[in-house]
């Protein structure tokens, strides 16, 4: 008998097995495939150190405009992807190490849930062991959205249409690569493979790209994907996709864009089939699982976080989320919070955004004051970014003076954003945050030059 079974070994499940076993409760983690989850092993990690390497490599070919020439720079696919592979290997043991030292029990296999007797105890099965809980808490991320696209399913076939899993996997760089869909994971990718001497195309349905991403910050972010000689059709709709190429629609009339590889990015969804959940009785609504704010659902001891309850579908959600239930499940007064939700796009330049975005206001009713600086009032940005046109944009609450939302496009965005995120958490005013001391001469000082133009 388990105080607690954990059905997916992804960030939110390998986190919230670690702090149940450190805190002491009898602990079982069930992972279908490899610890860490699709974010650890297709995602999060593995994208990145791609998107490194990148920026290495462009930082090679554009040296000179910093004094520094390199000559016949050149990216090798194939070392890229191994050391790719090392660096996920790596973490993996990392978390392995991690579950052994909490002394979490970690099965692999496809955890099927049973039931749930009267006394409330979850029965969960892996092959032929069949496993008891008195808690459950279900992990079981999210999968890739494959639209029934023709010429979709016989492209995968071939190799030639990919998702996330097969795109960071390539031995080769394709000459012409269009890109279905202009969110997160599309953009990432469209910006590494276009550095690395793809043509690249996006074809995005909305007006947009970026996703929930304040639109004015999006429209720059796209502005410097087609000064990298990425190509754009928005509100664009894929018809069929060939050998060698992809059909859409765009204005009413059918157009047609080169592929050698063709990556289908529009999306994902919770996990919520195929492992008995069913059995449970617990509440599914439009394809997530429905939680509260301890991440409870409406069956007594069965939690759900992470990409499988659909709120925020982001590791770093899920980590938090992980921590509540475990907190929920000690006894601790606890509960999640998203008004101060970081997000970021690795792309080059980054995109960092928290809090509210102005179309966000609006739909809200939300009074707000904006500003807007060139990231050059940092002299850290200037000196390393030649010719950079980054931005920093506050939405600021004109009754309260608090800061509403933040959004960030240029170099180390990624990092400076938390700043951000702890004072709309806090509810921080603006001249409290006129206060804090800046370490000089960094990029985050771009945040007090905001404030102050406030």
């Amino acid at each position: 008998m388990y105080d607690v079974i954990v059905l997916g070994g992804g960030p939110g499940g390998y986190l919230a097995a670690e702090r149940a076993g450190q805190a002491g409760l009898a602990t079982l983690l069930i992972e279908k495939n490899k610890l860490g989850g699709v974010c650890l092993n297709e995602g999060c990690i593995p994208s990145k150190t791609l998107l490194n390497s990148a920026k290495i490599y462009d930082h090679a070919r554009n040296g000179a405009k910093y004094g520094v020439t390199a000559e016949n720079a050149r990216i090798d696919q194939t070392a890229v992807v191994a050391r790719k592979n090392k660096v996920v290997k790596t973490l993996v043991s990392g978390v392995g190490a991690a579950m052994k030292a909490a002394k979490v029990e970690v099965k692999t296999g496809l955890g099927e849930i049973v039931g749930r007797d009267a006394e409330g105890v979850v029965r969960v099965k892996v092959g032929d062991e069949t496993f008891e809980g008195r808690r459950l808490i279900v992990a079981t991320g999210s999968e890739a959205v494959v639209p029934p696209i023709p010429g979709v399913k016989e492209g995968m076939a071939k190799g030639t249409v990919l998702t996330n899993r097969e795109i960071l996997d390539l031995p080769t760089i394709p000459k012409t690569l269009v890109v279905v869909g202009g969110g997160v994971i599309g953009l990432e990718m469209a910006g590494y493979f276009q550095t690395c001497g793809s043509q690249v195309t996006v074809i995005e349905m909305l007006d947009h790209i970026a996703g929930a991403a304040d639109r004015e910050m999006a429209a720059l972010l796209q502005k410097a994907f087609e000064k990298q000689g990425v190509k754009f059709h928005l509100n664009a709709k894929v018809t069929s996709v060939g050998d060698g190429f992809v059909e859409f629609e765009e204005g009413g009339a059918t157009k047609r864009a080169d592929a050698e590889r063709v990556l289908m990015s529009v999306g994902r969804r919770p996990v919520t089939k195929g492992f008995g959940l069913e059995n449970l009785g617990v509440l599914v609504e439009r394809g997530r699982i429905v939680t509260d704010a301890q991440g409870r659902t409406n069956v007594p001891g069965v939690f759900a976080i992470g990409d499988a309850n659909g709120v925020w579908m982001l590791a770093h959600a899920a980590y938090r989320e992980a921590e509540v239930a475990v907190n929920t499940i000690l006894g601790k007064r606890d509960a999640m919070r998203y008004q101060a939700m970081p997000s970021v796009i690795y792309t080059n330049p980054e995109m960092g955004f928290v809090g509210e975005t102005e179309e966000t206001c609006k739909e809200k009713g939300l009074a707000y004051r904006k500003v807007t600086l060139p990231m050059s009032y940092s002299g850290r940005y200037l000196a390393e970014n030649e010719g950079g046109e980054g931005r920093i944009k506050l939405l600021i609450d004109p009754a309260r003076n608090r800061l509403l939302g933040c959004h960030l496009l240029g170099s180390y965005a990624s990092e400076i954003i938390l700043s951000a995120g702890v004072m709309i958490e806090s509810e921080m005013r603006i001249d409290d945050i006129k206060e804090i001391v800046f370490p000089h001469p960094t990029v985050g000082e771009i945040i007090r030059e905001a404030v102050f133009h406030a």
